[in-house]
């Protein structure tokens, strides 16, 4: 069964809550990261009702990788971009020191991407 991917991303795309607080570059690569994943969730899903609970959790992982971005850019909120990361079980590595955003959302998505079941 063909789920149709274009009202997911809909709300994927109207989602300002994802972005906000980002800089037009990290929020350019989170954005790609979602829809992408979105259209493969929407391919694999067996029902509609399974592909909206799958797009619903990876905008929730997005929002958090938005948030976990924009404390460690700020060395004051660095303990708690890893408390944030400890409770949201991020497998990822956390940086060893300062990174530019960009640079930070794109190592995080790039993990992301090769540990998708992490």
């Amino acid at each position: 069964m063909a789920i149709s991917c274009d009202p997911l991303l809909r709300h994927v795309l109207r989602d300002e809550s994802l972005t906000r607080g980002l800089g037009d570059i990290e929020a350019r690569m989170l954005i790609e990261w979602v829809t992408d994943w979105t259209e493969l969730l929407a391919d694999a899903a067996r029902t509609e009702d399974d592909a909206w609970s799958c797009v619903r959790r990876l905008c929730r992982r997005g929002k958090a990788i938005s948030r976990f971005v924009q404390l460690w850019t700020d060395p004051e909120n660095r303990g708690a971009a890893g408390q944030l990361a400890a409770a949201e079980r991020f497998a990822w590595p956390l940086p060893t020191r300062s990174i530019d955003p960009a640079d930070l959302m794109h190592h995080i998505l790039t993990w992301e991407n090769q540990h998708p079941d992490s």
